[in-house]
């Protein structure tokens, strides 16, 4: 997580300001982002939430502040920006970013982002650790061949699974920011990666007489994750045929909507090896999931009607071009949707 200095004090926060007449919040925390931490990327119109601290103002008064937080994912670092002579920024781990800040509200929303139990699960030494460290996954099937015959580990492939999806859906950002086709390529290496990991997932519970879950709710599971993958895939093929190289603010709002949900559930997978313990945490992150695909569709239905404003100026191929692109980044965030009901129907059955 990227902090920076304050001004005055150079205490550690995260970049923010005012409201900005005309701009949507979350468009003004990735302008405040720029201004003063020099980062560039899309911003999940969803708020993580809020906490309140106390600003000292200019004429001496020091009153009590709101802030509504919302999820960058960065990719891009400015080698100079408008308040680098002001501020000092600085990437932290979780927990040291949550060490780092005063305000205690603040400090939990960052433990919230990343809890202790699912980076404890993250790091342990299973594939999910070999296959992130590598561009595609498909190598790593020996392996996975030889073992899963014995052990049903399931749980490895869930994990190999996601990752795949959160660098597709990484991908998938960069491109409606910066229209560079290389990314067209990746995300459909990506998808490769993933249905081979499906494939297993299926061979794996024909071949395992005892499986963690319910065998329809593992295969439903795994079916629901490959299906967002899936209409990554559709969505930049469409890109590809009709050439599209610019994209609308609400495109890359919803695409933003998409790269936090792949890292809500790359945070859920690994709490489903203990389902009992981590019921309540799942629970958590499904209702976010949920909420987050409903504002998809507000996003998905105003920038129809935007697009269609514009067919009026004579534009109906772009109207055309445009509503096949929304409808599959709507089919993503559902997809996500799919994957939390699923992960909701599991606790049910066993915390």
């Amino acid at each position: 997580m990227l902090l920076v200095t304050s001004r005055q004090s150079k205490r550690w926060v995260i970049p923010k300001g005012n409201p900005m007449g005309g701009v949507t919040a979350h468009n003004a925390a990735a302008i405040e982002a720029e201004e003063e931490a020099g980062v560039l990327g899309l911003v999940c119109p969803t708020p993580l939430g809020s906490y309140r601290y106390r600003k000292r103002l200019n004429n001496g008064a020091s009153l009590m502040v709101d802030v509504d937080v919302f999820p960058l994912a960065v990719n891009t670092e400015l080698g100079a920006w408008k308040e680098q002579p002001e501020r000092d920024r600085q990437w932290f781990t979780l927990a040291d970013a949550a060490q780092a800040v005063d305000e205690p509200d603040l400090r939990d929303l960052i433990r919230s982002f990343g809890p202790d139990d699912f980076a404890a699960a993250a790091k342990r030494n299973t594939i999910l650790q070999t296959v992130a460290a590598k561009s595609k996954v498909g190598h790593m099937f020996a392996w996975f061949q030889r073992l899963l015959p014995k052990t049903g580990n399931f749980f490895d492939l869930f994990e190999a699974h996601v990752v795949t999806v959160v660098a597709a859906a990484d991908a998938l950002a960069r491109l409606l920011q910066d229209g560079n086709h290389d990314h067209i390529r990746e995300i459909i290496e990506r998808e490769n990666d993933a249905d081979e990991i499906h494939r297993e997932v299926l061979r794996t519970v024909r071949q395992t007489f005892l499986t963690p879950f319910d065998r329809a709710a593992i295969t439903s599971l795994i079916g629901s994750l490959d299906d967002a993958i899936d209409e990554m895939q559709a969505a930049v093929q469409a890109i590809d045929l009709y050439e599209v190289t610019s994209f609308d603010q609400d495109m890359k709002d919803m695409a933003a909507i998409i790269v936090d949900a792949a890292r809500i559930t790359f945070e859920a997978m690994p709490l489903l090896r203990n389902v009992a313990s981590n019921g309540a945490r799942l629970h958590e992150l499904t209702e976010r999931l949920v909420r987050m695909e409903s504002h998809a569709d507000d996003i998905h239905a105003a920038g129809l009607k935007r697009a269609f404003k514009r067919q009026d100026a004579g534009n109906a191929m772009g109207f055309i071009v445009a509503r096949e692109l929304y409808k599959h980044l709507e089919r993503i965030v559902d997809a996500f949707e799919d994957v939390a009901n699923e992960i909701d129907g599991i606790v049910i059955d066993h915390s």
